[in-house]
């Protein structure tokens, strides 16, 4: 989750699909808005469900347009059987 949320931050959009999960990754991910600023994540849950599926809930802090933005997720991930890495299947909002 950290690392996505920093590849977010930096506009690495490689790493945000090296760590989507095939069968929901977008064909495309939109442009950044250019003046959205990223202030900050709490990761405030993680539940492990046996050992490839877990959830993690957070929230992620953003100002854009003088405006402070939150974004509460609660996200689903599952390890790929043949590399051990995790990868973000999708989430909901919160």
């Amino acid at each position: 989750m950290r690392s996505r949320y920093s590849a977010y931050v930096l506009g690495l959009h490689d790493h945000l699909r090296a760590t989507w999960h095939p069968r929901t990754c977008p064909a495309e991910l939109g442009p950044d808005e250019p003046a959205l600023r990223w202030l900050g994540l709490e990761v405030r849950r993680h539940v492990p469900h046996g050992a490839d599926h877990a959830v993690v809930e957070f929230v992620a802090r953003s100002k854009l347009g003088g405006r402070a933005h939150r974004l509460r997720e609660t996200s689903r991930f599952e390890r790929d059987a043949a590399t051990g890495r995790w990868l973000y299947v999708d989430g909901d909002l919160h």
